[in-house]
């Protein structure tokens, strides 16, 4: 009662001090919140009595807001919309009691609300999908509770161009799913909106101000920019939002930084205006963090990217094209030479830290040559190469890099993951050109991730030693590490252990992230984006060729999903929707204006196949060494088709 009391009694004052007028706001752009860091003081907000700004202990920059504890303190903004559309309103806050409020009002009236908890951590909270007209009137209230309120760094995303859905009989698999996706679509950047660069941990308020460009969250939340490695792990997630866009500003700035000056490397990560590099991760040409697997995830994200959305400028732009290659080509033979590899090359790095080139993600401190995650990386880069070579048209180059990957790969099998003398699974090699065994969390389960180990008992034997060093005391601390490993077991249709690994990154979202100043494990990006991806591309086993018009779909349900559907997944143009009955029957609609041709897999052998109620004999194929039964169904605009194994 107390909330409503408090909307009514700020509605008029808070029109009066909007940010801007409603002809400013007919002019478009973002939606932009005066002073959302408290930098500048007081401006733009109003305060009542017994609140303030602080400089005891922001989020971010040097100031914060406070509410002492009591009824009814508040600190309020009014912004005019620009355009209409929906907006999601994020503030990190943190409170000494429970009782107090993150309120959102349209025209002076409640759009959404949080009850904020008793957690003197500060924590991201989002009133999530405000629908605003042209002109409307946005409304950010915090108010005080049963103890001191402390808020920062308001941010306020554009809504999803996609709205994909998901039921199930599984109510945990709902809740992952809507939090996922609320979580995040808080993390984007509208395009043109003002902020600060180089802001990081040394530097809170940053080195100047900049305009960002359409891009999202990908690293740690005290810093302002986006890290390579974040961001080919949150591609999937970010394009099933409706994310396109960002997805290929945020590539392409990575691919023009990787010049001939950086040896072909893409810089670590740049700011939100994807120019600027972000400078504590870059002092100079020579001296900036660089890790040998970015580089080739980058071309097989590109490669990703292009399946789902059937953009030609990732085949077009030379600026991506030129990435492609000197990523496969030159950079290869510039990094190769330490570790021999006979007719092979295997990209290297220096062994001497992070700012002169690591061979592998894991930072532990191991001075590494080469490093399975490496190798992987490079095997799928190799393939991706080929693939958008045939669409290229470059049929040459794409049989050069499939062969390539294909050598590689048998190289990696017979010579290279093999310790003379030892059943030992070889994961790297240090600077004396030795081969390194056990445990190495990255340049562990990238191997099996990127598909570069034969199908077979050796593989099944590795995902088992995985899972077990994973869940013991060997495995990972921080919650970003643990959200590669149901990719690594969908990968292998290990359901079962993919499906826990998701609940367990799930369960922990709430948990201190081993990084003080990064707040909770659910507020790191990579968790959301991970989890909305692993539910569409892992459960649903949904794989898109929009260039082609196709997509596969693959079951990979574990026993305690009875039924899943996801609803309004985009591909290309268009979108499909997708039901899988265990791990048997499987129904797509097709959401877009044009015929969709559908590849139902099924694992195994199946001697017939029923589609749409007619009897069929299942068409064998083999995938990276495992076999399975699939049909081929051709659907047309705005119908809907159903194959079951039937024998």
């Amino acid at each position: 009662m107390r909330y409503i009391a408090l909307s009514v009694l700020l509605g008029s004052s808070l029109l009066a001090a909007a940010a801007l007028t409603p002809a400013q706001a007919a002019a478009g752009g973002p939606l932009v919140v005066v002073n959302p860091g408290f930098e500048k003081g007081v401006e733009g907000w109003t305060f009542t009595s017994g609140t303030g700004v602080a400089t005891n202990l922001p989020h971010g920059g040097t100031k914060l807001i406070y509410l002492d504890s009591g009824e009814g303190r508040s600190i309020s903004q009014t912004v005019v919309a620009p355009a209409a559309g929906r907006y999601s309103v994020s503030a990190w806050i943190a409170t000494g009691g429970a009782g107090g409020t993150f309120t959102v009002l349209r025209n002076g009236a409640a759009a959404g609300s949080v009850t904020l908890p008793a957690r003197s951590t500060y924590t991201r909270y989002t009133v999530s999908d405000v629908e605003l007209a042209e002109g409307d009137r946005l409304g950010i209230v915090f108010g005080s509770g049963s103890g001191w309120v402390n808020a920062d760094d308001v941010m306020v995303s554009p809504g999803a161009t996609a709205g994909p859905r998901v039921s199930s009989s599984n109510a945990k698999i709902v809740e992952m799913f809507g939090w996922a996706k609320a979580k995040a679509g808080s993390w984007v950047h509208q395009n043109g909106v003002p902020g600060p660069l180089n802001v990081d941990e040394r530097k809170p308020a940053g080195t100047g101000e900049g305009s960002y460009v359409s891009s999202y969250w990908a690293g740690y939340a005290h810093r302002s920019g986006y890290y390579s490695r974040d961001f080919a792990h949150q591609l999937a997630g970010a394009h099933i939002l409706g994310l396109a866009a960002e997805n290929k500003a945020m590539l392409r700035s990575f691919a023009a930084s990787a010049t001939e000056e950086h040896k072909y490397y893409p810089v670590w990560a740049l700011n939100f205006d994807a120019s600027t590099y972000l400078d504590i991760d870059y002092r100079s040409p020579t001296n900036f963090v660089r890790e040998v697997p970015a580089t080739f995830e980058l071309v097989e994200k590109a490669n990703h990217a292009f399946r789902w959305s059937g953009d030609r400028s990732y085949i077009d732009d030379p600026v991506f094209w030129d990435y492609y290659r000197h990523a496969t080509k030159e950079f290869v033979e510039l990094h190769d030479g330490t570790v021999p590899n006979g007719s092979v090359k295997v990209a290297e790095g220096t062994g001497k830290g992070i700012f002169q080139g690591t061979a592998s993600y894991n930072e532990d401190g191991e001075p590494l040559i080469e490093a399975g995650d490496g190798i992987g990386a490079q095997y799928q880069a190799y393939k991706a190469l080929a693939d958008l070579a045939v669409d290229k048209r470059d049929l040459k180059l794409a049989a050069e890099y499939a062969a390539k990957a294909r050598e590689l790969r048998r190289y990696f099998n017979d010579t290279w993951s093999r310790k003379e003398g030892s059943t030992d699974f070889v994961r790297a090699y240090n600077v004396s050109g030795e081969p390194v065994t056990g445990f190495g969390k990255e340049n562990s389960w990238f191997m099996p991730m990127k598909g570069i180990i034969d199908a077979g008992p050796r593989n099944d034997a590795y995902l088992d030693f995985i899972d077990t060093q994973a869940s013991g005391p060997e495995g990972p601390v921080n919650i970003e590490a643990f959200t590669y490993l149901p990719d690594t077991f969908f990968r292998h249709n290990r359901n079962e252990t993919a499906w826990k690994w998701m609940q367990s990154v799930y369960d922990r979202r709430e948990n201190r992230h081993v990084v003080g100043r990064q707040g909770l494990n659910g507020d790191y990006p990579e968790v959301s984006f991970t989890l909305v991806s692993q539910t569409v591309e892992g459960l649903m086993g949904i794989q898109p060729d929009a260039p082609r018009r196709t997509v596969a779909t693959q079951s990979r349900l574990p026993a305690d999903i009875g039924w899943l559907e996801v609803a309004d997944v985009p591909v290309g143009d268009g979108k499909v929707t997708v039901r899988h009955d265990g791990q048997t029957s499987t129904t797509l609609t097709n959401g877009s204006d044009r015929q969709t041709f559908w590849e139902a897999r099924f694992p195994g052998k199946h001697r017939w196949l029923e589609v749409d109620g007619h009897r069929m004999i299942g068409m064998p194929k083999v995938i990276d060494g495992v076999g399975y039964t699939v049909a081929l169904v051709p659907v047309r605009a705005g119908r809907t088709a159903t194959v079951k194994v039937s024998g």
